[in-house]
Formats: structure tokens, sequence, C-alpha cells
């Protein structure tokens, strides 16, 4: 495991961050506690959660295993998402300042901490105006509820010119973009990549295996335990299921047969070969963890460059 800086904020966190869409959903405790525990063995120090996983299951089971005794907060650092807010009437989403708020508090009595390390607006809302939503984020930050702030979602012109009220204003500026990213998915290399670069902002690439797909595991069927076969996230792994996906992954195989390592080992080998900061996996057991980063390394930059012409 080696550690990258999110941009300019001082922090430095490893290329690699654990994803916790299915804890406390699909993923029970005693899994998700030996996830954490590969994860930390490997040097791993970024935890990526949502109130919106599970419905805020994946925030309480991390909250759970923090308060267990078993793991140390400050071994760690948190990122979650903010903008969910409860009411008598039922879940809704906003980027108000006062929503951004009531947001984080929920997530921080869930996760049995006073502070996150990142809180990402998970995107716009189409009402609230940008101003207001850097000021919330801002006002996140102040109010000690969390050290840094970032964004998802929104397009890189509208992330510079939030970043920039911020810092003419003398208030904490973001830190970090947020955004899927895989050889399924390379939409950041035009929108994101120049923007953190230029602003100075780190990059965590969610989905780096693609959904799972990347990992071979529906090359040749629909295992009856995987993501696709789930209820309630057959319709997130759906799209990457596709003739042009299925060439990809053909690739990926190809490549791994040639080094001697599996699909998922290839696909995020390509990932942390660019210039993000972080690669956010999750895998469905303990033992598919260490398998993966195990053998964690930097492909040879011929294969890299035939991946990216193929993807």
């Amino acid at each position: 495991m080696d550690y990258r800086a999110v941009g300019k904020s001082g922090v430095v966190v490893s290329s690699i961050g654990l994803g916790t869409l299915t804890w406390g959903r699909d993923t029970e405790k005693d899994e998700a506690a030996g996830q954490l525990l590969a994860f930390s063995e490997a040097g791993g120090t970024l935890l990526d959660t949502s109130p919106a996983f599970g419905n805020g299951a994946s925030e309480s089971l991390v909250g759970t295993l923090f308060d267990g005794g078993d793991f140390s907060r400050k071994d760690f650092y948190i990122c979650t998402r903010v903008g969910f807010v409860s009411s008598p009437i039922g879940s809704s989403y906003s980027t108000s300042r006062g929503a951004l708020r009531s947001s984080l508090e929920g997530s921080l009595e869930r996760l049995r901490t006073n502070r996150v390390d990142f809180a990402l607006c998970a995107g716009p809302d189409g009402v609230t105006p940008d101003r207001e939503t850097a000021l919330g984020l801002a006002h996140l930050v102040t109010s000690g509820l969390t050290d840094y702030i970032g964004v998802m979602g929104y397009p890189a012109w509208r992330v510079a010119r939030m970043n920039t009220f911020l810092e003419e204003s003398g208030l904490p500026s973001l830190s970090v973009i947020q955004s899927e990213y895989s050889l399924l998915q390379r939409y950041p290399e035009d929108e994101y990549f120049d923007a953190c670069e230029g602003l100075g902002l780190g990059f965590f690439g969610t989905s780096v295996l693609g959904r799972g797909v990347l990992t071979g595991k529906y090359r040749h069927s629909i295992p009856a335990t995987s993501r696709a076969a789930s209820e309630h996230l057959a319709s997130f792994v759906d799209p990457y299921l596709d003739k042009r996906c299925r060439t990809i992954v053909e690739a990926v195989a190809k490549a791994g047969d040639g080094l001697g390592l599996s699909e998922g080992e290839v696909a995020l080998g390509w990932a942390l070969s660019k210039p993000i900061t972080s690669a956010l996996i999750g895998a469905r057991t303990a033992g598919q963890l260490v398998s993966i980063l195990s053998k964690v390394q930097e492909l040879p930059a011929i294969v890299t460059e035939a991946l990216d012409d193929i993807s």
C-alpha cells in the first residue's frame, strides 16, 4: 500500500480506500469486521460510507465496529456524503445549508463519532444555488463537524466557481472531488482531472472494479451470491453487462493471464496508474479483499496503454 496527498489539503491517505456499500445489509457485522481488519493490516486508512448505503445501515455498522473497541477511530479517515434528510413525511435530498448540517449530524450519530474527516456533497439538488451550498459546506468545517469538504456530481466549472467563491470569502475551501472511475467509466478524465490539478483538489475514484464487473465474475454467468443477482443491486450492475463492457473485461482477463494476476488486480493496477488520490473498492468477503490487496502492483506501461486504447 502506498499513500497519496489529497490535493493541497496536507492530508495523506492510502491509495486504496475501502467502500462499504453493502455493509449492514448484505454484509453482516463479522464479515465487515474481517474486511476492516484485512484493510487495516494492509495499511489502508480511507473508509468510505454514506447515509444512502442501506438507508444508514452502513454508517451504523461502521460506528458499531469502532465503538466495540477492536478498531481505533484515529487509525482511519472517514469519508461520508451529506444532503440526505429524514422527516416524518419521508426521506429527501437537499444541498441547502440546514439540510447539509442535519444530514451530517445524523451521520455522526450513526457513526458514533463527533466528526468525520471528509464530508462530500452528494450532488446538486436542482434547486439550491451553488453559493448557498458552498456556504453550507464551509459551515460544516467551521462548526467542527468535519475537517475537509468536497463534492460529487457537479460539472468541473461549477466546482471551480464554488471553490473560488470560498477562497475569496476566506472560508474553508474544497479539498476533494469524488466520482466513479474505472476502465468501464472514464468520464472523470475529461471532466475532473484537469480541474483537480488546477484547483489543488484530491480525487477519490469509486467503483474502480466496475461495480464488480471487472473482477471477471460475470464473464460466463451471474453468480447467485453476486450483486447482479441481488434484488436491490441488480440495477446497479446491469449497465456494465453490455457488449462493450464484455469486450473490455475480456481484454483485462487476457492481460491478467499474461501477468499472472486476476482481472480485479489488473483493473485496480490500471486505476492506480492514473492521477487519482485513492481508488475505492468493495468486497463481498474478507477473503476477496485479502486476495486483491496482496497483489497490488504497478502494471507495465505497455499493458496500461493497451487497456487505455481498448476502453
